[in-house]
């Protein structure tokens, strides 16, 4: 019963793995399928481009996922890790966002070359983290401006009261 939690870890993380490969199989075909059967007049190397920028987009987080799910064994042979759990978010979740908003739009761009323009929510998104973590470093206050009669009386008394001994009440039994 040793490693249960591993074991049922690489199971899961195998499973999932290869729901992923599918679903990124699954959009190139209909995508070459529906492009080269029926619209196949209007097929130009630019479908073809977006054919290979979507294949190379699958790869890097597919890829990447995978090292992640990748269990660990010891030099017996035995399972120690049955890898990173797929079902958190943070990095891991990011990448199976450009993973699901590729394949987004590699369907839709079947019907319209105009929904290649939702592939700029990635960078999108990313400068917005980007910018919620260069708010953290930048100063939230005023804390080199004037500061007016009032408002310097309220600091005063709150530091003052903040700063005296507190007393808790206590009952003896």
């Amino acid at each position: 019963m040793a490693n249960q939690g591993a074991k049922k870890r690489r199971e899961e993380n195998l499973k999932h793995m290869a729901k992923l490969l599918r679903l990124i199989i699954a959009c190139n075909v209909i995508y070459v399928l529906i492009r080269m059967l029926f619209f196949h007049s209007t097929f130009t190397w630019k479908h073809w481009l977006g054919l290979l920028i979507t294949s190379a987009v699958y790869a890097f987080p597919y890829f990447e996922l995978s090292k992640m799910a990748k269990p660990a064994y010891d030099d017996k042979g035995e399972l120690i890790d049955g890898g990173f759990d797929m079902t958190t978010g943070g990095f891991c979740g990011y990448l199976h966002d450009v993973i699901y908003i590729t394949s987004f739009v590699q369907l839709t761009s079947i019907i319209s070359g105009k929904f290649w323009y939702t592939y700029l929510v990635i960078p999108a998104f990313g400068a917005y983290k980007l910018y919620d973590v260069a708010k953290g470093f930048m100063s939230q206050g005023s804390e080199g401006g004037v500061e007016d009669d009032k408002s310097r009386k309220k600091r005063e008394k709150l530091e003052k009261k903040a700063s005296r001994q507190k007393f808790v009440k206590t009952r003896n039994r």
